[in-house]
């Protein structure tokens, strides 16, 4: 089986098509995990360019992920069976007082897709959940998202009470969203501001010592 066609199933966001691919990679013996770091993983980098560039919206993001998680269901237990590590874990949520959803979820669903174990805690989420939240996952990065200008201080909050938390290890934090910019986020003492899927998970492989890209 060509992992190039496996890939661009899941690009098209063919689920079926890429679900069966995957099992005939499996049948003709390669690995679940060269199946997903040089199909799904390259797969969905290329969807969240394509999204980047104003060349994919959110019906077809969302057909790539489908495709994605369609293909990950039957890797799922193979990869877990082989331990194999994913590149890192990361805690997403939005932030308190604000219940928009859409963003954050985009940019988990590049992030698993890229190779990422994503714990999301939804939307109107309390500085002290992120912080709990990342003390019980033990993940050394967590995602901020916020839609509404009147959220920025919340914003703020949370990025004072993770640095503020005893956790173990240094914690990362990356903010993104509609009214958040560069020199906001430098302001508020996180390490990284994205303003799409795709810089997201660039920046989030950065920030775990990861290359940029995958391909």
């Amino acid at each position: 089986m060509d992992l190039s066609l496996i890939k661009q199933r899941l690009v098209e966001g063919d689920a079926q098509g890429t679900a069966d691919g995957t099992r005939e990679a499996l049948a003709e013996q390669v690995s679940a995990e060269t199946i997903l770091k040089e199909a799904l993983m390259p797969g969905m980098e290329e969807v969240g360019d394509l999204f980047a560039r104003n060349e994919y919206f959110v019906p077809e993001l969302l057909l790539s992920a489908r495709a994605m998680y369609a293909a990950m269901d039957v890797l799922r237990p193979l990869l877990v069976e082989s331990g194999y590590q994913p590149a890192g874990k990361v805690v997403m949520g939005t932030v308190q007082g604000d219940l928009h959803d859409i963003g954050k979820k985009l940019v988990s669903m590049v992030l698993e897709g890229t190779g990422f174990e994503v714990v999301d805690l939804g939307t109107n989420v309390a500085p002290e959940r992120f912080v709990e939240a990342a003390r019980e996952s033990g993940a050394k990065l967590v995602g901020l998202s916020t839609l509404l200008t009147t959220t920025l201080p919340a914003m703020e909050a949370t990025v004072r009470a993770i640095r503020q938390a005893e956790l173990a290890g240094e914690v990362r934090i990356m903010v993104g969203g509609a009214p958040v910019t560069d020199s906001f986020s430098q302001q508020i003492g996180a390490d990284g501001y994205a303003p799409d899927a795709s810089s997201a998970t660039a920046l989030a492989r950065r920030l775990v010592g990861l290359p940029a890209r995958i391909t």
